[in-house]
């Protein structure tokens, strides 16, 4: 877990993130198996990490961590930096 959260961010988005590390793991309903929100938090939190360059979205309900978002587990990236594609 990271301690460079931004404003925009929910307490289970690094978990989402680490997460999506997994090869395994690429939807909402999968990732919610293994955190506390329900499924449709869950796929909101991950349509927002995707506007802010966190996550990518491959196909419908199918996503995979970005290089940013690596970056931002590592604690090479400040979230508070990245702007929403709606900004």
């Amino acid at each position: 877990m990271t301690d460079n959260s931004a404003e925009w961010m929910d307490p289970v988005d690094d978990e989402i993130l680490e997460l999506l590390q997994d090869e395994d793991i690429f939807m909402p309903d999968q990732i919610a198996e293994q955190v506390e929100p329900r499924v449709p938090h869950v796929a909101y939190r991950c349509r927002e990490l995707t506007d802010h360059g966190l996550v990518t979205k491959h196909a419908t309900g199918m996503y995979d961590i970005s290089e940013q978002g690596e970056r931002y587990l590592a604690g090479d990236l400040d979230p508070s930096d990245l702007e929403s594609d709606d900004e």
